[in-house]
């Protein structure tokens, strides 16, 4: 009996010694769980950011600033001869299109915009007083004529070069890949450049002082804004002709397109404001932004409009406006270096570049908190700026 007893007693201790020893297995496994899932959301989180591989800023004192993303450092610079007003990476990120306008680069930023003209920085300065008229009127300096240029943006090799019209503001590529475009402010039409030739196939005519523009995502229209005479031109790109124009508001600078393509906005400098267009019925919405608002940029979720508000050299801006496209208001303001200028987002939404031409820098936010969260110094007087993915 006694010896059944000790058994029964050793047999009750292992096993509670065994159900303390499942016990504290169990939360380990589930630490060790929950540590994985935090360093995979991690993982993910930083191989969204990894996308982007560099952003490049058109420099209108003669070069082109290439930043690497991850450390947000310039890793080259490439000096072009002549003002670099717009740059834009194409859709497959193998190629970098800019404008270069020749001859007297001088004053260029200073040439007054009309209103800063939202993508690039041809109209910085646009000031209220003379608006859509100082794209026109040769403040560039010594001659006007302009060039397209195609770099590598691997190597950073140039390409080809590619003559277009007089004072080329903005460089688009078509989501499809079959052209690029390019606005020739003094010329008051667009040149159509075929990828495959590198050649000029097309001009079509706009409005007066044609400048900042969008192409939407399926690549039909593009819409142009018009500085000299406050419309926006709808171009259709399968007929390469302008099919109409709606007037917008004073000195409109460039534009955004959603991707579903059915709300444009368009930035009027000398009004303070971005007008807010339904494409279908052209009702237009306006929200007051900052002073003398250039480039707007729409995040991919179609959701907010980023409003780089630049100023005038005398009385620079220096702030984005972040305007809810549905709630048509202005939901917060954050504060950039002076001149802000060009802006655009990163493919996940996470990250707004905005270039500041009166500082010669680039301010980098982060979206979801809408805070600086670095600054880094670029090439003179930064107008455009593009990423590549």
């Amino acid at each position: 009996m006694s010896l059944i007893t000790l058994l029964m007693v050793l047999g009750v201790i292992l096993a509670g010694c065994s159900t303390e020893s499942d016990k504290s297995s169990e939360p380990v496994a589930k630490e060790n769980e929950v540590n994985k899932s935090s360093v995979e959301t991690k993982d993910t989180s930083e191989s969204d950011l990894e996308t982007i591989q560099y952003y490049f800023t058109a420099n209108e004192g003669g070069s082109i600033s290439k930043i690497e993303a991850a450390t947000n450092k310039v890793v080259d610079t490439i000096d072009v001869d002549g003002v670099v007003h717009n740059v834009q990476v194409s859709p497959d990120g193998k190629m970098l299109g800019a404008t270069v306008i020749l001859g007297g680069g001088e004053g260029h930023g200073e040439e007054s915009y009309g209103e800063s003209d939202g993508n690039d920085s041809h109209g910085d300065s646009h000031e209220k007083s003379n608006g859509d008229s100082s794209h026109n009127n040769n403040s560039h300096g010594v001659g006007s004529m302009g060039k397209a240029l195609f770099f590598d943006t691997d190597t950073n090799e140039l390409l080809n070069t590619v003559e277009v019209g007089s004072h080329p503001a903005h460089f688009v590529f078509t989501e499809d890949g079959k052209y690029a475009l390019v606005t020739n402010t003094e010329d008051n039409n667009v040149s159509v450049i075929d990828m495959k030739s590198f050649t000029v196939t097309d001009t079509i005519k706009t409005g007066k002082g044609p400048h900042g523009f969008r192409i939407s995502a399926d690549s039909q229209k593009a819409y142009i804004a018009n500085m000299s005479e406050d419309t926006i031109s709808v171009v259709n790109l399968e007929l390469l002709k302008e099919e109409k124009r709606i007037k917008v508001g004073s000195t409109p600078v460039t534009t955004g397109i959603t991707s579903d393509g059915k709300t444009l906005v368009a930035t009027l400098n000398s009004e303070n404001m971005l007008a807010i267009v339904d494409v279908k019925t052209e009702q237009i919405e306006k929200v007051e932004v900052g002073n003398g608002p250039a480039q707007v940029y729409i995040d991919g979720n179609n959701k907010f409009a980023y409003v780089a508000n630049q100023g005038t050299e005398e009385v620079p801006s220096n702030s984005v406006s972040v305007v809810d496209l549905v709630e048509k208001k202005v939901t917060a303001t954050i504060e950039t270096g002076k001149g802000a200028h060009g802006v655009v987002t990163s493919s996940d939404n996470k990250r707004l570049y905005v270039t500041n031409m009166f500082e010669n820098t680039v301010t980098i936010i982060d979206t979801k908190q809408n805070k600086v969260i670095d600054t880094i110094e670029v090439g003179e007087m930064p107008n455009g700026i593009s990423i590549m993915n």
